[in-house]
């Protein structure tokens, strides 16, 4: 596989094509407040504004459609206790194709619900990867449903590109797009989209101090696992992936860590200021700019706002508060 994990600008381009009548082509927002603090002209591509709340649909529903009736009659399946989970139930709901979905039992009831809500068929199973993945190869060797990876596929890189692809095309002549990383589906994405159609610019990537496995790979320039990773951030938890990491390598130019207190104070300056609810995961980018990782004066700057899925009953600062 080469570094670019066989996704040419074509196969981005498809994606785009296959997903438009059933995504939503979210808005990009900007703020007065925001530029002169940090005197740049800041652009936020609003996925919080996207299906099931999250960019993961353009990824679940790129991968969905492409593949034939014969494998979608056996449905889909994955393992995610988050926003693919949703997003995959929500893809295959559009071609009335199962989707087997295993969650760990500590699952947060609200996104239990949303799956179902969704027409997931849940299973659930004890909160360990090698949990996860047995629960799944026992599903898909009972269903011969076709996995699904959240992130480690290239259909679904193609279809996370597309966000990228969008911001590129609506905002030109960016300098620098940024994006959150955890298993680095939407980063090798944008990475790609930036590479292929963004000429001059460059990619940064954002992630907590205390999920930093992407900032240690990226730094060593080999493959460093996640390792307990204690973090707010709970989308961003999850380990680079054989595909993803090489095209991280090849095409971002720099990752930066966050503190958690940062996190929580980027999310609630855009709750307030910008009037969005964003979760989290997806704070992270913003979080470095607050914190002066990257130079900002004088510069173009896209951020790709990953997600809004948040439960309303456990704000983080109301812990602080």
């Amino acid at each position: 596989m080469n570094s670019s994990g066989q996704i040419e600008p074509v196969t981005i381009l498809d994606a785009a094509k296959r997903i438009a009548p059933f995504i939503n082509h979210t808005p990009v927002l900007t703020s007065h407040t925001i530029d002169k603090l940090y005197q740049a002209e800041v652009f936020l591509k609003c996925e919080n504004f996207q299906k099931v709340g999250a960019f993961k649909a353009r990824g679940a529903t790129n991968a969905v459609l492409s593949l034939d009736k014969v494998q979608l009659s056996c449905g889909v399946a994955t393992h995610s206790s988050g926003n693919h989970a949703q997003a995959l139930s929500w893809a295959a709901s559009l071609v009335n194709a199962k989707a087997f979905i295993v969650m760990p039992s500590n699952s947060s009831k609200i996104k239990v619900a949303a799956v179902k809500d969704y027409g997931g068929i849940v299973t659930f199973c004890e909160p360990t990867l090698a949990s996860r993945e047995t629960t799944l190869a026992g599903i898909l060797d009972q269903t011969g449903a076709t996995e699904i990876h959240p992130y480690n596929n290239t259909r679904v890189i193609a279809g996370q590109a597309t966000a990228a692809l969008e911001l590129i095309e609506e905002v030109p002549g960016l300098d620098i797009l940024m994006a959150p990383v955890g298993g680095g589906g939407l980063l090798s994405g944008t990475s790609l989209s930036v590479h292929y159609f963004l000429s001059g610019g460059k990619v940064i990537a954002a992630e907590p101090e205390q999920a930093n496995d992407a900032w240690s790979s990226f730094t060593r320039r080999v493959f460093v696992p996640s390792q307990n990773p204690i973090t707010i951030a709970d989308g961003l938890r999850t380990s680079l992936g054989s595909i993803t990491f090489p095209i991280i390598l090849a095409h971002v130019h720099q990752i930066v860590t966050v503190s958690e207190e940062s996190i929580i104070k980027a999310m609630r300056f855009l709750w307030e200021r910008m009037k969005i609810i964003v979760e989290p995961s997806s704070a992270v980018p913003f979080a470095a700019i607050m914190e002066g990782r990257i130079e900002t004066a004088g510069k173009r700057i896209g951020i790709i706002i990953s997600g809004g899925n948040v439960d309303l009953d456990d704000l983080p600062w109301r812990k602080n508060d």
